[in-house]
């Protein structure tokens, strides 16, 4: 029953602060809108493509075009979900009415995480379908070998980005210094590490690299990667798992 009221709390405080509402909303905007003009660009561009180029052309991966910048959207979401109590000194406050530490992070991530789940499948199929729809002709259907596989992962991969955030905020508990840490890696030091020759075997197992793979239907040319598209979401799940650990392992350890 504690539990219950911990998650219902947790619902409140979510949906009465207006930046986490207009962050999930700004990552279906995004997403979508970018989705949709790469899809516009790609199918002006057709006709003077390659034959090769033609033939490892990944509709379903265009639409998923904008989902890059749509994460940023779920980093801020996760990383405020977290950290808004700590800025704001209400984190006393909360865990004086919830002493026991596990089932107050346990609940504000039940809850977060089922909205950015809920989200991100709208924002998957949506950005699959409108995609497919501005790509004409040369778009993907949903029955299509691979393509059901990538429009839930799609969903699933802004999730664990959105709680891999919250993990990292609940070790840091500052959102300045979380956002600080994560842009960089994902925006910076992941697609230096994953495009780099020299580094690229490495950066291929950070949590993005490897989780985006599960948005891929048609591989790329020279593709070596050692994992398949649920091998890649199992080690973002990983990543994610070590990030809510470290979180909850700090909060129990140190005050308020």
């Amino acid at each position: 029953m504690a539990m219950a009221h911990v998650i219902r709390s947790e619902w409140t405080k979510i949906r009465s602060v207006a930046s986490t509402v207009w962050t999930l909303s700004a990552a279906l905007v995004v997403t979508v809108a970018l989705g949709m003009l790469i899809s516009a660009l790609t199918r002006r561009e057709f006709d003077s493509m390659s034959p090769r180029d033609r033939l490892t052309l990944d509709p379903t991966f265009i639409s998923f075009a904008g989902m890059s910048l749509g994460q940023l959207a779920m980093i801020v979401f996760g990383v405020l979900v977290v950290s808004n109590e700590y800025s704001t000194g209400m984190i006393r406050t909360s865990l004086a009415a919830v002493p026991r530490r596990a089932t107050f992070l346990f609940g504000k991530i039940t809850v977060a995480t089922a909205l950015a789940l809920v989200v991100g499948m709208a924002t998957s199929f949506l950005a699959f379908f409108l995609g497919q729809a501005v790509l004409g002709p040369h778009g993907a259907r949903l029955g299509d070998p691979g393509v059901l596989r990538a429009v839930v992962g799609g969903g699933l991969y802004m999730t664990l980005i959105a709680m891999f955030s919250m993990g990292i905020a609940a070790m840091l508990r500052s959102p300045m210094l979380s956002l600080g840490v994560l842009m960089p890696f994902f925006f910076l030091i992941s697609n230096i590490l994953g495009n780099v020759s020299a580094t690229k075997k490495i950066g291929r197992f950070l949590p993005d690299q490897a989780g985006s793979r599960i948005l891929q239907v048609v591989p790329g040319t020279g593709d070596d990667t050692p994992y398949g598209p649920w091998g890649g979401l199992g080690i973002m799940v990983l990543w994610v798992a070590a990030a809510l650990i470290g979180g909850y392992a700090l909060l129990k350890k140190r005050d308020a």
